[in-house]
């Protein structure tokens, strides 16, 4: 089973427009609704790629059912901790140049109550994960330090994948942490430096192994991704697909990733996994995550070379 924990949910609107001017007035081509958060979109592409996950995490009384239809929908058993007020939105505009313009909401509070709950349902339900999967931003107000709490209280048989960035990402190593999964923007921000070719690049992923990761994923975008353990580095380039959107393709790669962990995958395959979740989800438009069938289309034309 692979678990993963939603820390903080949010309702995506996801708007296509021709153009996004602004300052002026926009008419928009069509809006869906998807009903997200990092780890839950992960535990979503784990069960399209016909593995058993399982989803927890935060989840407000208002909207919170909306989340629910959407994980049975996709076959995905649940258990959240409950709180009060809204699950937080956000507006995603997408032009026809396929540029996206993001607006985030922040969440609700959460009690100390809550948090502490929250850590006795990982450990709980840990000890039933091959691999345990930690993503997202955190509720308004709770301190960076909550997400070294989580990983030291995820079962220690259970392998652990943290997708987050800046502090967060820096309390997470602190407890040490088998994969993490930033892309070069969250990478070069969380260290405060710009990586101007492929040695920065690799001496940033340094810096994170040195903190606590035992392998960096590193989504390059468009560009496919590379992987290292310090000591071999691997590289994946993407294919030319059509972009619908860019929402939600770190996820798909880190569900894919995910599932190679827990099989057993060395670094090429689980980078050579990735990159084709990733892209599979760039297909799509309005939606989370991919169709297998696209991502298995994709995986056999990818190629893994050493560097």
């Amino acid at each position: 089973m692979i678990l993963t924990v939603c820390i903080s949910p949010s309702v995506d609107v996801t708007i296509e427009l021709d153009q996004l001017n602004i300052g002026k007035v926009n008419l928009v081509k069509s809006k869906t609704f998807s009903f997200t958060g990092k780890a839950i979109n992960v535990a979503i592409g784990v069960s399209r790629l016909g593995a058993e996950a399982y989803a927890t995490g935060f989840m407000y009384n208002e909207n919170g059912v909306m989340f629910e239809q959407a994980l049975d929908k996709e076959g995905v058993p649940f258990a959240f901790v409950w709180n009060g007020g809204r699950v937080r939105e956000n507006y995603k505009f997408i032009d026809k140049r396929s540029m996206l313009t993001e607006i985030n909401d922040i969440g609700e509070h959460v009690s100390t109550e809550k948090l502490v709950e929250l850590l006795s349902m990982v450990r709980n339900l840990s000890s039933r994960a091959n691999v345990t999967v930690i993503a997202g931003s955190l509720p308004r107000g709770v301190d960076p330090a909550y997400y070294r709490d989580l990983v030291k209280t995820v079962d220690p048989n259970s392998l652990k994948i943290v997708d987050t960035e800046g502090a967060k990402l820096f309390s997470a190593l602190e407890a040490e942490v088998d994969l993490v999964k930033p892309n070069l923007e969250e990478l070069q921000e969380t260290l405060g430096r710009e990586f101007k070719d492929k040695d920065d690049m690799l001496a940033g992923c340094r810096e994170i192994l040195d903190r606590g990761a035992k392998a960096v994923l590193l989504s390059l975008g468009k560009d496919g991704a590379v992987i290292t353990d310090g000591s071999k580095n691997y590289y994946c380039r993407s294919i030319n697909v059509a972009v619908n959107s860019t929402v939600g393709a770190g996820d798909g790669m880190v569900a894919a990733a995910a599932v190679k962990m827990q099989e057993g995958a060395d670094l090429p395959e689980i980078l050579r996994a990735g990159v084709a979740a990733g892209t599979a989800t760039v297909t799509t438009f309005g939606t989370i995550s991919f169709t297998k069938e696209k991502y298995e289309e994709i995986y056999r034309n990818l190629l893994v070379t050493e560097f």
